[in-house]
């Protein structure tokens, strides 16, 4: 099978690194012999890179990935652009010139996939790292009276799907029909109307914070910093807001009893992520798995070609009791 190297990334033991010191040794089968040790390794380090291994193209990417999850997740109720590239995703398509802040997937809602993957297939010629950040370490880094003010009124999404701006519905619903969306909401309790022109707002009310499942500790788990008009640009947001009201915008994020999250909350929030973040330069043929919870990820600019796919793991918070239960026998 080849020798693989099992170390760490970073000297705290974040980001365990699995890296085959001879070429051509399989990802697949490595993997499947070695589950236990991945999922000690990710319980503790928060992410795993394998790093070295054969992966020629997705199909091998996406084999990797149900060594660990039976199925992997569709790309429904997403909030950016994203292409399917047979059964994985590509990652989010913004300019290259633009930054996504940190953020744990679809913590902008109640359901998440547990576990995400990166598989770097072109890295960019400079920058295009994603940088990672300690769920708990960011808890514990921001203020306690503003930790305190999200976790007593939550945080409120406002998403308004318009013609030309941001994603469609169709898109974000994966679905041209109406119905099937307002299906989706009742079940996830998402408040929803149709505008006029055809334009649907949804506006939801969802966890600041949430205790990992496995060790017990507390994590920032929401995106309010990211949805917050604030996170745009100077020039698109004054663009926006001279075109329409702010409840008219195409996202946005408030406390959960609807009054504005204050600016100084916010400049917290981010100044907690910068100092906790991690990043490292992608390899060709680099696979990442990352503990959606115990770890956020973001995106830096960059040069150059760059293409990463992304896969979720179809595991959800929502059935956490049973994925753990089957991952213990």
């Amino acid at each position: 099978m080849g020798t693989v190297k099992d170390t760490f990334l970073f000297p705290q033991e974040k980001v365990a690194v699995f890296e085959a010191a001879e070429p051509g040794v399989g990802p697949v089968s490595w993997a499947s012999a070695n589950v236990g040790l991945v999922r000690d390794r990710l319980r503790t380090a928060g992410a795993c890179l394998l790093r070295g291994f054969d992966v020629p193209d997705e199909s091998v990417f996406a084999q990797v990935v149900r060594v660990f999850d039976d199925r992997l997740a569709e790309y429904s109720y997403g909030s950016t652009p994203r292409s399917k590239v047979g059964d994985v995703y590509t990652s989010t398509e913004y300019p290259a010139g633009e930054v996504i802040p940190q953020h744990n997937e679809m913590s902008y809602t109640t359901t998440w996939p547990l576990r995400i993957w990166f598989y770097s297939v072109v890295p960019a010629r400079s920058g295009g790292e994603t940088p990672l950040a300690d769920s708990h370490a960011v808890y514990q880094r921001i203020p306690s009276d503003v930790r305190q003010r999200f976790e007593q009124h939550g945080v409120r999404y406002v998403r308004n799907y318009q013609p030309g701006l941001g994603l469609s519905w169709q898109d974000a619903f994966t679905t041209d029909d109406p119905a099937a969306v307002e299906e989706f909401c009742r079940e996830r309790n998402i408040a929803f109307e149709w505008l006029d022109g055809g334009v649907l707002r949804t506006v939801e009310i969802c966890q600041a914070t949430a205790t990992h499942p496995e060790t017990g500790k507390p994590i920032w788990m929401n995106q309010a910093h990211l949805f917050h008009v604030s996170n745009l640009k100077d020039a698109t947001r004054l663009a926006l807001l001279d075109m329409m009201d702010e409840a008219d915008l195409p996202r946005n994020a408030y406390l959960g009893d609807g009054r504005p999250i204050p600016e100084a909350d916010l400049a917290a929030i981010r100044q907690a992520y910068d100092q906790e973040k991690l990043a490292f330069p992608w390899q060709a043929g680099d696979l990442l798995l990352v503990d959606n919870m115990a770890m956020s990820h973001g995106r830096s600019s960059f040069e150059g070609p760059r293409k990463l796919l992304v896969a979720m793991g179809a595991a959800s918070y929502d059935n956490l009791p049973a994925v753990l239960a089957r991952e213990a026998r």
